[in-house]
């Protein structure tokens, strides 16, 4: 895989990077970014406080997906060069859905949240999927409750299914498991 740098939008100094060159600082910055995120109240796989030994695990899953090739990664690097954004790109193993793709563990960083870089990033993540071939859309889930379903709407996501109660939050905060759809044709 190749890194290639993909132009942020003028009112947002995020750089875009596909396929970033994996190393510990890429990985201490994915981590602390996750951590961030988490113990803002983001909706990404866990629940604050955060423990970055935790999340680790999860990480090193992304990691080895990506050395086979099976995910990649689009990082947004902010003016000082810390990692601010991020998300995943998974291909589908079934052979009849290698047409779409998943978008996984998306994240701004809170202290960057409402300057338009969380539209930024899902832009770019786009454009990135748009490189992939035989690609022709985009799902990705996220937890009811949160308002991440009206902002992927206004990304141009369409919500095509929902599960009521799908995710446990905690005991007695069940929270709908929401699936949107971008297509890219």
């Amino acid at each position: 895989m190749s890194s290639a740098a993909v132009a942020s939008t003028p009112h947002a100094p995020l750089t875009f990077v596909f396929d970033p060159p994996v190393d510990a600082a890429l990985r201490d910055g994915l981590i602390a970014l996750w951590a961030d995120v988490t113990d803002a109240g983001g909706a990404v796989g866990f629940v604050p406080p955060a423990d970055p030994e935790k999340i680790r695990p999860d990480l090193v899953q992304h990691f080895v997906a990506m050395a086979e090739g099976r995910t990649r990664l689009l990082v947004g690097y902010d003016a000082e060069g810390t990692v601010a954004a991020t998300a995943y790109l998974t291909r589908n193993t079934h052979r009849l859905m290698t047409h779409w793709i998943w978008l996984y563990t998306v994240m701004v960083h809170p202290k960057h949240q409402g300057k338009g870089y969380g539209r930024d990033l899902m832009a770019a993540a786009a454009d990135a999927a748009r490189t992939m071939p035989g690609v022709e859309a985009i799902r990705l889930t996220c937890r009811g409750g949160t308002g991440a379903d009206v902002f992927y709407a206004a990304c141009g996501y369409r919500e095509v299914g929902r599960v009521p109660g799908a995710i446990r939050v905690a005991p007695g905060d069940d929270r709908d498991d929401v699936i949107m759809l971008l297509p890219l044709t």
